[in-house]
């Protein structure tokens, strides 16, 4: 069945929150959904760091006026929002998210985190014993609903006010396929990007992993490379 955007749910009314709002993904992804008028909260374990970066982003080129924009601590953020996008560094993924169970209870949780290493050679995967970093949070969150997405999109088009379309798709994976609705509707939010379901969570190691790749091309060839899936 080819993608067709009319069967996409309102998700206007959601509250996003971002654990890790005040990283370059966590600050692109917020930009951009604050640009399309969604209820933004931004996270951070220090909830002043956290208000700053909201009312940056607040004062950025696109973003309307009277936009809602606000920060606070992890756990607030966490409590106050319907969707959660989790954008904290790999080597604190496990700990912050560990810490969040409670609140995340019943909210859908968005995993964008990359378990990557870097050397002389480059990035890589590294290994992750539950089988990829969504999958990790998945066994730390129970009761909530969580996917991946949004892994492999560039922070800096994400930042870049002069950019008004992000021409890629995001790649969803999850449990549950009433999600990848959800989550698609989210990314068709950022105009020219859509969210492609692309299998369970058991699916979401090599996506994660091929960000290494994207982030290679990119230093070859001095571009921030997306994924398009064609025949959709």
């Amino acid at each position: 069945m080819a993608y067709d955007a009319s069967n996409l749910p309102d998700v206007s009314g959601l509250t996003v929150g971002i654990v890790g709002g005040t990283g370059d993904q966590g600050r692109g992804l917020a930009y951009r959904f604050a640009r399309a008028g969604q209820t933004v909260l931004i996270g951070s374990r220090s909830a002043e760091r956290a208000a700053q970066s909201a009312a940056e982003i607040a004062a950025l080129p696109g973003v309307p006026a009277g936009a809602s924009v606000t920060g606070a601590d992890n756990e607030e953020v966490a409590r106050r929002s319907d969707v959660v996008v989790v954008a904290v560094p790999w080597d604190g993924h496990a700990s912050i998210v560990g810490a969040l169970a409670e609140p995340l209870a019943g909210k859908i949780v968005i995993d964008c985190v990359n378990p990557l290493g870097f050397d002389k050679q480059g990035p890589y995967a590294l290994t992750v014993a539950e089988g990829s970093a969504v999958q990790q949070a998945a066994a730390l969150l129970p009761q909530s609903r969580v996917c991946a997405a949004f892994n492999h999109v560039s922070a800096p088009l994400l930042a870049d006010p002069q950019i008004d379309r992000i021409e890629l798709d995001v790649l969803i994976c999850t449990e549950e396929r009433e999600l990848a609705g959800i989550v698609g509707a989210l990314a068709a939010r950022i105009p020219g990007m859509r969210g492609i379901y692309a299998g369970r969570l058991r699916n979401a190691h090599q996506i994660e992993a091929f960000t290494a790749n994207l982030i290679a091309i990119n230093k070859r060839y001095k571009a921030h490379a997306g994924i398009r899936v064609t025949d959709l």
